[in-house]
């Protein structure tokens, strides 16, 4: 019997005696390494039985775990994880089938120490370089139980914490050995993705109670090493690295529903630490695919929470300025247009309560406070990433923000209605905001394309409204875009500085660019300063924007002709005081005089005229003495005190205009413009703009005009236009055009029916009244006109006109050049 036994051993294959012979009869010995090498040796030189050994090994695998022989199964997976290492043939490939059933066995165990045991040989293996391509292996398995693995939930701490870094390792294992591999299966699919990275994302966001423990000095490395949270997210990091262009979708799709199905927005803290982990492990020519997902996320949440809309906005804004280094390209006005029209929306939601613009039973109802947050938030984010955009993009963002501004002119209608109008508004107030943190810090050497005419045109306007806060924000942005050397917080207090020099001033000359774009529009920027200064609504902030603006036209774009308009425009602010024709209260009326004085103590002490400077310090120091409300130090401050006696203002307490004229014209300035008191033109800017109604400012405007005419005592009252006079005008258009209709068509019927000689005297007549009338143009033009002094009084006092000889006539000193 036993030799039958013996003979019948002798007479099983070479390879089974081999692998039986690696296996001590006590698995706590641990594998025979003498039998192991002959193995190996055996698995070299004959690699057609490599797939038979495997199969052999994975049996008895099963066999022992079935049995509950733990110590045999450890040796079974060491001997395999050397026959790997130590092959690399091309009959590999069917090894490598026994050796993944033999793992997926593992995984499958309730054993945590047999999980572990599986992934860690899985992991080896995924660091070997195949010489031969698999064409038929899959790995969904794999990626289901690593997963779960990820997730696990064991009573025991240290287990679990050991179960999920296998889990995370798993992974890890999976995308190295198929990420590069295109013959592998698709690791990118979405069905391998909505599990991979919401894995990775549920281990780096719930940090373990261990963590939270101090460890000893000698313990803190191994417990660094064994945090589940850092393994995530140099797992994730590595993920993110390897993904190629048309990867990129897949990959951040489940970080965006992970974020969404844990409420996660809200706290926001990890959402842009998840992003901040994106942006910089990705390629930086892929950054612009995240925001684009980014924002597809907005536009589908626009109807959620404002807080969940307010984290995936700062979100956006933390990755896009991360983007900005690298290649946004062509999303950087989506991203604007994408910001602006959610910033829209919450307007609407604001103002509605409700998400479907009309409360209804059932309907959310909107806190207006969160919406405020939301769109605070949406305001920074436009801020944040235009400073990190090149000044050419940083310019179109400018324009494309004006755009969408809604403004009252020819070709841009407002909303009627209350409501349209409280839309307007806020929409306004929102754009403005927006638009002023673009512009802040904007640089740009040349002010034509900072400010081009149809940009300027629309933020002029707003300068004109009725709303106090809107015209702040146009004042602020104007300054922003002036304001090249940091020169602003310089001039945040009004003051009457005896010497600026304290300022530290960077100045420098006015370019040749500067100056042309000042003779283009300074008389359009003039004029709307002059208009903001008599608005009744103007508190200190507005004067302080004024003075702003003033100061930085003064050092940023002027030359001599500038200096002699800017004087001459606060001394035309000046008069509005005095005169007082807009009815403005006293507050109104100090701080303008005080602003006129701290800009001319500021420009004189610029153009450095002596005589000038003690003019100005004169009247300064007699106001301080007689009447200091009309100064800026007890004007522009909390609690500012003033006089109800502003009427009848003596000489010694004003600037005179002829004083000025007369030391600046001795200094080389243009004394004869310095002169002329300045006077701004009205527009249909200002009769669309205006809180007035169309019929009062037109009446304004002919009352403007008739003053400034020399028959200025024989003034006609204007005419008050109303609604019937309107709708009286629009019938008689329509009869005129009728009477017109019918007077042609006779004048065809005639010439179609009238005989040739009533044809002909009828154009003979019309010739002869042509040329009586040119005669009469002729004789005007070659006769001179009559001169002023040339007036005499006949008979019946009836005055008689002498013509003079041109050469004789006396012409005012208006028409000298």
């Amino acid at each position: 019997m036993y030799g039958v036994c013996g003979c019948c051993g002798a007479l099983r294959p070479r390879y089974k005696r081999l692998v039986d012979n690696i296996f001590p009869e006590d698995p706590e010995d641990g594998l025979v390494k003498t039998n192991m090498e002959k193995l190996t040796f055996y698995a070299l030189s004959a690699p057609e039985k490599l797939d038979r050994i495997g199969a052999y090994l994975s049996e008895r695998l099963i066999r022992d775990v079935g049995r509950h022989r733990y110590g045999y199964v450890c040796i079974a997976m060491e001997a395999l994880d050397q026959l790997l290492m130590a092959c690399h043939c091309q009959s590999i490939n069917l090894f490598v089938e026994s050796f993944l059933k033999m793992v997926a066995k593992l995984l499958e165990s309730e054993k945590p120490n047999l999980q572990i045991l599986g992934t860690n040989s899985f992991v080896k293996f995924a660091n070997i370089e195949e010489d031969t391509p698999s064409y038929h292996r899959s790995y969904d398995f794999f990626v289901s139980r690593f997963s779960e693995m990820c997730h696990s939930s064991h009573d025991d701490l240290e287990i679990k914490t050991k179960i999920r870094m296998s889990g995370i390792k798993g992974l890890q294992g999976v995308v190295r050995k198929t990420v590069n591999d295109e013959l592998q299966a698709n690791i990118w699919d979405p069905q391998h993705m909505d599990k991979i990275v919401p894995s990775l994302l549920f281990n780096l966001q719930h940090v373990e109670e261990a963590e939270s423990r101090s460890p000893s000095p000698l313990q803190a490395p191994e417990k660094e090493k064994e945090n589940p949270a850092e393994l995530a997210e140099r797992c994730l990091r590595e993920l993110l690295g390897r993904a190629a262009f048309g990867n990129i979708k897949n990959a951040i799709k489940p970080v965006l529903i992970h974020l969404d199905n844990h409420s996660l927005w809200e706290p926001k803290v990890f959402a842009i630490r998840c992003f901040k982990i994106i942006m910089y492990s990705i390629q930086p020519q892929h950054s612009h695919l995240v925001i684009q997902q980014l924002l597809s996320h907005l536009d589908a949440n626009s109807r959620s929470a404002a807080t969940v809309r307010a984290g995936i906005v700062e979100v956006l804004s933390e990755a896009a300025v991360i983007a900005a280094t690298g290649s946004v390209g062509p999303t950087v006005l989506e991203m604007f247009n994408t910001l602006l029209r959610q910033l829209r929306l919450s307007i609407d939601y604001a103002l509605t309560g409700s998400y479907d613009g009309a409360i209804s039973l059932g309907t959310k109802i909107i806190k207006e406070h969160e919406e405020r947050m939301f769109q605070e938030a949406v305001i920074k984010t436009i801020g944040s990433f235009a400073s990190t955009l090149p000044t050419y993009q940083r310019s179109e963002v400018i324009l494309f923000i004006m755009s969408k501004v809604p403004l009252p002119s020819l070709h841009h209608p407002m909303e009627s209605g209350r409501t349209g109008e409280n839309r307007n508004r806020l929409t306004q107030i929102m754009l403005l905001k927006s638009l002023l943190q673009v512009s802040t810090g904007f640089q740009c050497n040349n002010m034509m394309s900072a400010l081009p005419s149809n940009f300027l045109d629309r933020l002029l306007s707003a300068v004109l409204m009725e709303d106090a806060e809107i015209r702040l924000f146009v004042l602020e942005i104007l300054i922003s875009f002036i304001d090249r050397h940091g020169n602003r917080h310089k001039f945040s207090t009004i003051s009457t500085l005896s010497d600026i020099s304290v300022l530290k001033l960077k100045v420098d000359k006015c370019s040749r660019q500067d100056t042309i774009f000042m003779k283009k529009h300074s008389q359009q920027l003039y004029r709307h300063i002059y208009l903001s200064c008599k608005e009744e609504t103007n508190i200190q902030r507005h004067y302080e924007a004024l003075y702003g603006l003033l100061a930085l036209i003064s050092i940023e774009l002027a030359n001599e002709e500038v200096v002699v308009d800017l004087i001459r425009l606060v001394l035309a602010v000046q008069d509005v005081a005095q005169v007082n024709e807009e009815n403005l209260p006293v507050y109104n009326r100090c701080a303008l005089y005080a602003l006129g004085a701290a800009y001319l103590n500021l420009i004189s002490q610029l153009t450095t005229v002596p005589a000038f400077c003690q003019h100005i310090h004169e009247v300064i120091e007699t106001r301080k003495k007689e009447a200091p409300y009309m100064l800026p130090e007890d004007v522009f401050v909390e609690r500012p005190r003033l006089s109800q006696h502003l009427d009848g203002v003596v000489i010694e307490l004003l600037f005179r205009q002829s004083k000025i004229s007369e030391v600046l014209g001795g200094s080389g300035y243009n004394a004869d413009r310095l002169c002329l008191p300045y006077l701004p033109q009205l527009t249909d800017e200002d009769r669309l703009s205006k809180r007035k109604s169309i019929g009062e400012t037109i009446s304004l405007q002919v009352e403007v005009e008739s003053r400034n005419s020399p028959e200025k005592e024989e003034r006609v009252p204007a005419e008050e236009i109303t609604y019937e006079t309107l709708k009286k005008a629009i019938v008689d258009s329509v009869a005129v055009e009728e009477q017109e209709r019918e007077r042609r068509r006779q004048v065809v019927e005639k010439f179609q029916k009238a005989p040739f000689e009533e044809i002909a005297a009828h154009c003979g007549a019309r010739a002869s009244l042509l040329q009586s009338k040119l005669n009469q143009i002729f004789e005007i033009t070659i006769r001179p006109p009559p001169s002023p002094s040339g007036t005499i009084t006949a008979a019946y006092g009836q005055p008689q006109n002498h013509s003079i000889p041109v050469y004789e006539m006396k012409f005012p000193d208006l028409c000298v050049y």
